[in-house]
């Protein structure tokens, strides 16, 4: 089981840099020290993976998964709306994604 996530404050802490940078292998200027293929390219993983890794996974691996990390009925209704789908738009696009709503323990805190 895989948990992502980011060192901020030395890196970035939007998960959809860190979803790039895990099926991509590349830093976000498109760059790696390995070449355009990626650092270690053979390490990428699947978007779902990437998705998994900064949701129920990291719920899992803190005991929450029957809190938090899915929306299902009875956890906590924590997500975000964000301005494409991130399953199906090329990479570079994730590097641009927008959140439009936030929503924590099912109140909107955010748009």
């Amino acid at each position: 089981m895989l948990t992502l996530g980011s060192d901020s404050p030395v890196e970035d802490m939007s998960p959809f840099l860190g979803i790039y940078s895990a099926i991509t292998r590349l830093s976000i200027d498109g760059t790696s020290p390995k070449g355009p293929d990626g650092f270690f390219p053979e390490q990428r993983i699947s978007r779902l993976d990437a998705l998994r890794g900064y949701t129920i996974n990291p719920a899992y691996a803190s005991f929450m998964e029957k809190e938090v990390g899915s929306i299902e009925p009875g956890k906590k209704a924590d997500y975000v709306v964000v301005d494409r789908d991130l399953m199906t738009v090329e990479p570079k696009e994730l590097l641009n994604v927008k959140v439009l709503t936030t929503v924590m323990d099912g109140v909107v805190v955010f748009g």
